[in-house]
């Protein structure tokens, strides 16, 4: 098998089990590995580091997935690798939709598998997992028999890597448009040209978090796609909800998923830029008890992190200025480059700008079925925030 060798000076991630390698921490490469190929890695002492995914084409030079000398990666260990998040997974309540294999936090660098009850989506956004396609389907297949599974490849960052962008069965095709039970609830997905893999599991908790501040109360959601958080205000018992998407798609599933639910008389759904929309009723004085934002991520770059700080504080400052004293703003925020403490300070910001007293309710992240290794940041990615508003 080819060498990485590693320099000297190297970051303490990667003997603290961080499983990226760059290129400029490599001192030597040993063979001629194939972009893609799983190389050992050597630290300078010559002692053992790890076996991982090589790609010459990525300043992440190697991905690994083992620091165990005596692995073989081949197809069981994929299998292995499979049954251990499924069993984690079922430890932890997740039976019927989770995140199956989360990345980095589950030992398999750049792969996303999302099971929704017996349909599997994948993405594998590296070039080493790419290869390994054909050895995840056929695991997913003998662990869970499945009556499905699709490819989202259908994504930009794979360009980054040298892969193309596209999407398709991985299995006997089947009707991609199918529904799924959450909290007591049916929500259609569209596992094909949905957003993502088709839906956002990682809110499913928080979901649950608004169950008490909705009941009785007029709600406002602003960036609903297909109506989730929506909708769970309607089932725990607000009198009214009205969400907002620019997208007329999004808010079309949206109005099908308050039907599925016998809830269409609650909520009503409506094709809006949030920005614009919100701004305006802010100018005209109306308010709610309740208003939900989750915006998408305003940045995918540090380059661009300033714009994000920006926009996430422009949205909330609006969204407060709309609601009632003692009501409540429930928050999210998705990407990753805008770290726990400063998605607060923003927060913060917004209410001193909007002149309105706040207190904090919850402070969560994603659902429990996308772990978070300490030390991985690109792990933890999801602040989910409830305040109350004075």
């Amino acid at each position: 098998m080819s060498q990485v060798h590693l320099r000297r000076k190297i970051a303490p991630r990667v003997a603290n089990g961080h499983p990226w390698i760059f290129a400029n921490e490599v001192e030597k490469v040993e063979g001629s590995p194939e972009p893609g190929a799983v190389v050992d890695v050597l630290y300078a002492d010559g002692k053992f580091c790890g076996k991982g995914y090589y790609n010459p084409a990525s300043q992440i030079l190697v991905r690994l997935l083992t620091r165990e000398a005596k692995d073989t990666v081949d197809e069981a260990w994929f299998k292995r690798k499979i049954e251990a998040c499924w069993k984690y997974r079922q430890a932890i309540g997740y039976t019927e939709n989770c995140r199956l294999v989360f990345g980095e936090a589950d030992g398999v660098p750049q792969c996303i598998v999302d099971k929704f009850n017996d349909y599997f989506v994948i993405q594998t956004l590296a070039l080493g997992i790419d290869r390994w396609k054909p050895a995840l389907v056929k695991a997913i297949q003998e662990v869970f028999k499945p009556k499905g599974i699709f490819e989202r490849n259908d994504v930009p960052v794979r360009e980054l890597e040298g892969l193309p962008q596209h999407k398709g069965f991985l299995s006997a095709p089947f009707d991609t448009g199918i529904i799924i039970n959450e909290n007591g609830l049916k929500f259609h997905v569209d596992i094909e040209n949905g957003q993502k893999t088709g839906y956002f599991l990682d809110q499913q908790d928080n979901r649950r978090y608004i169950q008490n501040i909705v009941k009785g109360q007029d709600v406002l959601g602003a960036f609903t796609y297909t109506g989730t958080f929506e909708i769970h205000a309607a089932h725990y018992g607000a009198k009214s909800v009205l969400g907002l998407d620019i997208s007329q798609n999004a808010v079309d599933q949206a109005n099908r998923n308050a039907a599925l639910n016998g809830l269409e008389s609650i909520v009503k759904f409506e094709q809006a830029n949030a920005f614009d929309v919100l701004k305006q009723w802010g100018k005209e004085g109306k308010k709610w008890d309740v208003v939900m934002l989750d915006p998408p991520a305003f940045t995918k770059s540090r380059a661009n992190i300033q714009k994000a700080i920006t926009g996430y504080k422009e949205i909330n400052l609006r969204g407060m200025k709309l609601v009632k004293p003692g009501g409540f703003l429930v928050t999210s925020s998705c990407t990753n480059l805008v770290n726990p403490e400063l998605f607060l300070q923003i927060i913060e910001m917004a209410a001193k700008d909007a002149r309105r007293p706040i207190r904090q309710v919850t402070f969560q992240t994603q659902s429990q079925d996308h772990p978070i290794v300490w030390g991985m940041e690109n792990t933890q990615y999801l602040k989910f925030l409830i305040i109350e508003v004075g």
